[in-house]
């Protein structure tokens, strides 16, 4: 005979367990989903009952994962995710709403930060910024428009190229203290703040390459902060915690308000070698969908308006227009 199959718990319990879980706290969880502490705990126990499997060990004033409770909430919490991402992509597209995709950290230093203008110009269109790190199938995804750093070639024809970037130590006027950096060599006793690419995407933010390219040996800075999240290391920059390797897209904002200076001023200024850049790219049949040609005019006046900064300077762009002018 045949076994029975085991029915899959309610998403109300999912829900209550996976905040419970990352919070490692009944309580916590509660005010997350605006309901008792009783509720959640009761959401808990009948979970647990159900699959036959203690999800927590339970001690005075400490709550911990068992084994088979970090096996679920490893999915759960992954599952919980999709399933909004997929209600929001719903949404948006049941109502017309312009998405667009983009990194984590080009949505938070760059994209964010400008959109207020975008809404003043256009109010009667509604967006979504769905920001990820990872490459979305655009078409599958119901995504409108992306904005991706890469190369030329993973770009696609037909995107459109905005702007290059340079690299180049940043940080906060107090970090320095009155004292002046004269070469690489003098960042021996500072506290240098690392992006943390395990992947090496993004090699040309490493202080290792950096120094490589800059022909620097033997430096020994005073200790590491390492961030998995390039805007968390900018903040840290910000709050004088260290010296960054900073993205001239993504710091100008800081530089012109005086949150960050450039202790080499615009010596020492590196660009990646493989010609990668920020391209507007766009799935088949985009353009005529609503708010996107509003958007993607917006996105590159936005772009060009940026070549005139002198931190800014595209020199891929600089160079071609030297060329031009032969």
């Amino acid at each position: 005979m045949l076994k029975q199959r085991r029915g899959l718990p309610s998403l109300d319990l999912l829900k209550g367990f996976e905040a419970a879980a990352r919070n490692l706290s009944f309580t916590k969880a509660a005010l997350e989903l605006f309901v008792t502490q009783s509720a959640v705990s009761r959401q808990v126990k009948t979970l647990e009952e159900q699959l036959g499997v203690a999800l927590f060990r339970r001690h005075h004033r400490d709550l911990r994962l068992t084994e088979e409770g970090q096996t679920l909430y490893k999915t759960s919490g992954e599952v919980l995710r999709l399933l909004r991402d997929v209600a929001g992509r719903l949404g948006a597209r049941a109502a017309g709403m312009l998405t667009v995709t983009t990194t984590v950290s080009f949505a938070a230093l760059w994209l964010v930060p400008r959109l207020n203008d975008f809404r003043r110009a256009h109010p009667g269109i509604d967006m979504r910024l769905a920001a990820t790190n990872e490459i979305q199938d655009l078409e599958r995804e119901g995504i409108d428009l992306a904005i991706r750093y890469c190369t030329p070639k993973a770009a696609g024809p037909g995107a459109v190229r905005l702007f290059g970037e340079l690299v180049f130590p940043v940080c906060s006027r107090s970090v320095l203290a009155g004292r002046t950096l004269a070469s690489p060599q003098d960042l021996s006793g500072q506290v240098l703040l690392h992006y943390d690419d395990a992947e090496r995407r993004y090699p040309w933010l490493s202080w290792d390459v950096w120094f490589e390219l800059t022909q620097t040996h033997g430096v020994k800075p005073a200790g590491a902060l390492r961030f998995s999240h390039y805007d968390q290391l900018i903040q840290a920059a910000i709050e004088g915690q260290g010296i960054a390797l900073g993205r001239s897209r993504f710091v100008a904002k800081w530089v012109k308000l005086g949150k960050l200076i450039l202790p080499f001023g615009e010596r020492y200024m590196r660009s990646p070698s493989d010609s990668r850049a920020f391209f507007m790219v766009l799935p088949r049949g985009a353009p005529g969908r609503p708010g996107v040609a509003e958007f993607s005019s917006w996105l590159q006046q936005q772009a060009q308006a940026e070549e005139t900064d002198t931190v800014l300077r595209d020199p891929a762009r600089e160079e071609r227009s030297t060329h031009g002018r032969r």
